[in-house]
């Protein structure tokens, strides 16, 4: 048998799946140099941010712009908002500045793999006064585990 009749053990790398890794690394590379000097901490794995150009009220408001820590939000030539998504860190602070409902969508993944999604400040408030009450919860399982352990250390003493 040569070596041309030999089943070869070589494959060949998916190129369109290298493709992707290599850019997906490009973009976390280029995300911590742009956010680097900022000083700004990232909580979320990823999202997206999206502005309804119909009912965004632009010039007359510019609240969101002041708002966003990153200046990830900016004037368009056109008259628009426009999103830098390499900045955005997807916060909320816009959506909570924000005059028009439903104008401003944020959908947020964090590194347990929920997935977060508002577009309203009464929305996102809600969101993050369930996160609150859930690490709240935690605090207390951690320093008063079960009820009976709770009443062991705190009963008062019959005697």
């Amino acid at each position: 048998m040569t070596s041309k009749d030999k089943p070869s053990s070589f494959t060949s790398p998916d190129i369109f799946s290298l493709l992707i890794e290599t850019d997906e690394r490009e973009k976390r590379k280029r995300r911590e140099e742009l956010l680097a000097p900022l000083g700004v901490k990232e909580f979320f794995v990823g999202g997206s941010i999206s502005i309804d150009k119909r009912t965004c009220k632009g010039i007359e408001c510019k609240l969101c712009i002041k708002a966003c820590p990153t200046n990830a939000l900016f004037w368009r030539a056109t008259g628009e908002i426009g999103i830098t998504e390499e900045l955005c860190i997807y916060c909320g602070a816009c959506v909570l500045n924000c005059i028009v409902d439903n104008c401003i969508k944020i959908t947020r993944r964090r590194e347990n793999g929920e997935t977060e999604r508002f577009s309203t400040p009464r929305a996102f408030t809600m969101l993050e006064n369930t996160i609150n009450a859930k690490k709240r919860h935690e605090r207390v399982r951690t320093i008063f585990p079960t009820t009976t352990e709770y009443l062991r250390l705190y009963k008062p003493q019959m005697t």
